[in-house]
């Protein structure tokens, strides 16, 4: 079979689409925006990915050097980072929360260089790995590549996302980022509290008694005590958080 050159032009643009917004999800998700994924393997999943959608759906024949062709590029792009800025934002809050406890527990010095999230502490590595592993562990990767596809449904190209309502929905969800943190953190907080207050107690009633040299080893060692015990609490927490997400995903898209 004999291809001309208008023809694979015309297939180029029409597999461009779908390739635009595919390509953004990866590059905004969580787990696909990882830097242990390189640039190579984004290209190789977006590529193969776009080359099974290809064929589900009719695309229309539009000239990215247009400027209708430049506005749905904008907007495919767009569509795409949406998407994974708002799982982006669990990830933010499960940060938030891990700083949170580690501020309250006494390790806000003991931090480490992570070239996902920048300068963090332990505890917020931790609770990133613990919540990597529910993600996974819940099949949000399959469910996020799923959206996106489904997405050419109900979202198809030449039909605008950028809309008031999209940024009012992004706004409204990213308070989550705060409300998740406390949610996540609190009950180590609380707990810490009332050890706190003990200690104070303690102090007033024993002036003598050098509260430095016994509140901060007592905090850490409780605050690790009770971090173990709370820990199916914040597991279920930082699930209720993934599919919180995926439900603003879908929202977002015209699923639900």
């Amino acid at each position: 079979m004999d291809f001309t050159i208008p023809d694979l032009m015309a297939h180029f643009n029409a597999l461009l689409w779908p390739m635009l917004r595919i390509s953004a999800l990866l590059v905004a998700a969580p787990i696909f925006s990882l830097r242990a994924l390189n640039l190579r393997v984004r290209i190789l999943l977006a590529l193969s990915l776009t080359w099974l959608v290809y064929p589900l759906h009719t695309w229309p024949q539009i000239d990215p050097l247009s400027g209708d062709g430049l506005l749905e590029v904008g907007n495919q792009l767009m569509i795409g980072l949406l998407m994974g800025l708002i799982l982006q934002v669990v990830t933010s809050a499960i940060v938030v929360a891990g700083q949170s406890i580690a501020n309250a527990i006494g390790l806000s010095m003991a931090t480490m260089i992570d070239p996902n999230m920048g300068n963090v502490p332990v505890l917020s590595q931790f609770l990133l790995v613990m919540a990597t592993l529910i993600f996974v562990g819940l099949g949000g990767h399959a469910l996020l590549l799923n959206l996106v596809v489904e997405s050419f449904t109900t979202l198809p190209i030449g039909k605008s996302l950028v809309a008031d309502v999209a940024w009012r929905q992004l706004i409204a969800w990213s308070s989550m980022l705060f409300l998740g943190a406390v949610l996540t953190a609190l009950p180590v907080m609380v707990a810490l509290l009332f050890i706190n207050i003990g200690l104070g107690v303690a102090t007033r009633a024993a002036p003598s008694l050098n509260i430095f040299s016994v509140g901060f080893p007592a905090m850490i060692f409780a605050g690790f005590g009770v971090l173990v015990l709370a820990l199916p609490s914040i597991g279920a927490r930082i699930q209720w958080l993934w599919m919180q997400g995926f439900l603003q995903v879908r929202t977002l898209v015209g699923l639900t």
